[in-house]
C-alpha cells in the first residue's frame, strides 16, 4: 500500500473550514463597523439639519418688542408733563393690547 505525502483529506476539509469560520466573522467585522459609521453620518446629518431649521425659525420669528422699555418712557415723559395721565393711559392700552 501507498502512503500519501501531505495532509489527509480530514485535515484539509478542517482547515478550510477554520479559514472560511475567520473570513466570515472578518468580514462580519468589517460590515459592523461598516454600519457604524453610516450610522453616525446619519446621525450627523441629521444633527445638521436640525440646528440648520433653528437658524431658519429663528431668523423667521419676528423681534419681540420691549414693552417694558416704551412704557418707562411714556411714564418719564407723563412725569416731566409732556403727556398727559389720558394720554399715558391710551397709549399704554395701545401698547399691551388692551
Amino acid at each position: 500500500m501507498r502512503r500519501r505525502r501531505g495532509p489527509s483529506l480530514i485535515a484539509t476539509a478542517a482547515t478550510v473550514a477554520v479559514v472560511s469560520s475567520h473570513s466570515a466573522k472578518k468580514g462580519a467585522q468589517q460590515q459592523a463597523a461598516a454600519d457604524q459609521q453610516a450610522a453616525s453620518q446619519q446621525q450627523a446629518a441629521a444633527t445638521q439639519q436640525a440646528e440648520l431649521a433653528q437658524q431658519q425659525a429663528a431668523a423667521a420669528a419676528p423681534a419681540t418688542p420691549d414693552y417694558t422699555a416704551e412704557l418707562q418712557q411714556l411714564a418719564q415723559l407723563q412725569q416731566q408733563g409732556v403727556i398727559t395721565q389720558e394720554e399715558f393711559d391710551a397709549k399704554k392700552k395701545q401698547i399691551l393690547g388692551i
